[in-house]
């Protein structure tokens, strides 16, 4: 395969940014995208030009850190991470344009690059348990019902990666901090937090500058791990609980 990558080239944070175009050839379709940007970023480091920044770790689909917009879509047109996105997906001749995550909070580093760590800061606000776990327990020693336990692993399995604040028209992080705050909330170790959990969480969202929801269902569009939409809801109902419950307190 031959195709042409148009991707945003911004060499810091505080330099404008374009979009500039590269050929490449000899693209197998078994490449990951990633891959297939490490061979253009070889070509141009042999042109002694600098190579194109993005984020990557595991490239197994785990982290979540590989997060780009490919023609127009977050992650691309597969729901999945970038690095389990493959070349079979375009076909020869492609114009593939590849941008950052656009939302306020995520300032573009370089290139691909974006700066994350408004979630690192949403989750250390109320994502953490204070009951001593020890050791791993004997199975079943707490009892939770299997609804409660499904659900609860069905939101852990959120990487972070952004794409739901990316495909989000108000770049909104409700899908993410619900993950956070849901799979916590629904075991007997995230009782003592709760309330404040929500709360402080919530309120760490908002002042992170994210925009407010209204249920347009992209984000979970564009979740590599299926986070469903009603975990959303679910933390609204938590926050409104622990709204009308710190009120009761006051009185």
């Amino acid at each position: 395969m031959k195709i042409t990558v148009r991707v945003w080239r911004q060499p810091s944070p505080d330099e404008a940014g374009r979009m500039v175009d590269y050929p490449v050839d000899d693209v197998a379709e078994d490449m990951s995208f990633l891959e297939m940007l490490d061979v253009l970023n070889e070509q141009l480091i042999l042109d002694d030009e600098d190579p194109i920044s993005f984020d990557h770790d595991c490239r197994e689909g785990i982290c979540g850190s590989c997060g780009m917009v490919i023609n127009g879509q977050a992650h691309g047109p597969v729901k999945t991470t970038v690095c389990q996105l493959h070349m079979r997906e375009f076909r020869d001749g492609d114009t593939i344009e590849v941008e950052p995550w656009r939302a306020g909070p995520f300032k573009i580093l370089k290139d691909l690059v974006v700066d994350r760590s408004s979630f690192d800061r949403i989750i250390q606000a109320g994502g953490y348990v204070s009951v001593n776990t020890g050791a791993a327990p004997d199975a079943a020693s707490v009892s939770v019902p299997k609804a409660d336990a499904d659900l609860a692993f069905e939101n852990a399995t959120c990487i972070s990666c952004g794409a739901c604040v990316a495909a989000c028209p108000n770049g909104a992080a409700m899908l993410f901090t619900s993950a956070k705050v849901t799979h916590l909330n629904l075991l007997p170790q995230g009782q003592p937090e709760r309330e404040n959990r929500v709360l402080r969480m919530v309120q760490a969202m908002d002042d992170e500058g994210f925009g407010g929801c209204t249920n347009v269902g992209q984000c979970t569009q564009v979740c590599p791990k299926g986070i469903p939409f009603d975990s959303i809801m679910n933390m609204n109902r938590e926050y409104l609980r622990a709204v009308k419950s710190s009120r009761g307190n006051q009185g």
